[in-house]
């Protein structure tokens, strides 16, 4: 069974998807996490990331995994890493490559051929498994959103301001949704679920019912 979790940046997607693979034994894909480390190889290499050939060599020369707690590139644990501003900033670069988008999304689609996976990203009911047995739609209001992902940062050590923040996720949102392939949009059928207010626990008891709901008669 795949269970797809897409949405918006700061919306709580990776750690809900995270927790709900766990209780679920199922196998969790973070596929945010491999446009990440794509970037970080392009930047420790120094190349121009706006030179698309260099960067889909650079994506095509990656060995990355990002199942489980762990992500890796080329066998080093970049978990942390990958989730700097300095890579958050540049991801659209890799995001908006049609090449990069192209290798990844079969990577993803073999990382989740005949498994039972919760995968989450932007693109995971609209494009990359587009006959998953459940597709979810996780958002938040866009201070909620800025607000849990200046928390995060400042307890990574990370001196920014709420503004800057809200100012980065705005201008991410923005290439998200008009990203011509793999743009973020809710999938036909996808159920809309909004985390303002709501717990972490209380978000993956939401997500464990509608998961419930979905699995196929027999499961």
């Amino acid at each position: 069974m795949i269970v797809t979790i897409d949405g918006p940046a700061g919306a709580g997607k990776s750690s809900a998807a995270r927790e709900l693979a766990r209780r679920l034994d199922f196998q969790f894909l973070d596929t945010g996490a491999m446009y990440r480390a794509v970037t970080l190889a392009a930047q420790r290499e120094g190349i121009d990331l706006a030179d698309a050939d260099a960067l889909l060599r650079v994506a095509k020369g990656c060995e990355i995994t990002a199942t489980g707690d762990q992500v890796t590139l080329n066998g080093q644990d970049v978990t942390r890493e990958i989730r700097a501003s300095s890579v958050t900033a540049a991801t659209h670069h890799a995001a908006d490559h049609q090449g990069v988008r192209a290798h990844l999304t079969e990577l993803q689609r073999h990382a989740g051929r005949h498994r039972d996976i919760v995968t989450e990203g932007r693109d995971q009911a609209t494009v990359v498994f587009r006959d998953a047995e459940c597709k979810i739609y996780l958002t938040a209001s866009e201070e909620v959103r800025a607000e849990r992902r200046y928390i995060d940062l400042v307890n990574r050590g990370e001196r920014v301001s709420l503004q800057d923040v809200l100012d980065q996720q705005r201008d991410r949102d923005g290439r998200d949704k008009a990203r011509p392939q793999g743009g973020l949009a809710k999938a036909d059928g996808a159920i809309r679920v909004s985390t303002d207010g709501m717990s972490h626990d209380e978000v993956v008891a939401k997500l464990m019912d509608i998961v419930q709901q979905c699995k196929p008669t027999g499961c």
